[in-house]
C-alpha cells in the first residue's frame, strides 16, 4: 500500500533549529539522511493524488511517548515542510517507520488513491 508521509514543523521546532550551532544542524541532517537510507527499500518519489483528510493518521512525536490519532490534526502554526511517498504492506508498517523519524515532531500519514 502506498502512503505519503508529510513532515510537519511546529513553531517550537523551528525556534529550536534556529538555536542550533552549525555542527548541531549537521547532526540533524545526518540523522535525517540516515533515516532515508535505512528505509530506502520502502521509499518512492512520485506525485499522486491523496485521499481526503479524514483518511489520515497523525503521529505526534513531541511528547514523552508517540501519540497516534485519526485525521489531519494540524494546528494553524504548523506547516508541512516536506513529504515522501512510501510503499509498505499496511498502516502498521508505516507507523513503525514514522516512529523512528529523527526530525520535525509531527508526521501525517495519508494513503494514496489507487
Amino acid at each position: 500500500m502506498k502512503y505519503v508521509l508529510m513532515f510537519v514543523d511546529t513553531e517550537e521546532y523551528a525556534k529550536e533549529l534556529e538555536s542550533f550551532s552549525p555542527a548541531e544542524l549537521e547532526d540533524v541532517y545526518q540523522r535525517v539522511n540516515q533515516w532515508f537510507i535505512d528505509h530506502a527499500a520502502n521509499i518512492r518519489h512520485s506525485g499522486s493524488k491523496l485521499q481526503g483528510g479524514a483518511s489520515a493518521t497523525t503521529v505526534r512525536l513531541d511528547g514523552p511517548e508517540p501519540v497516534t490519532t485519526d485525521g489531519p490534526f494540524m494546528e494553524g502554526k504548523e506547516v508541512i515542510s516536506g513529504f515522501t511517498e512510501i510503499e509498505v504492506t499496511d498502516l502498521d508498517e508505516a507507523l513503525r517507520m514514522v516512529k523512528t523519524w529523527p526530525a520535525c515532531p509531527v508526521v501525517e500519514i495519508r494513503p494514496v488513491e489507487s
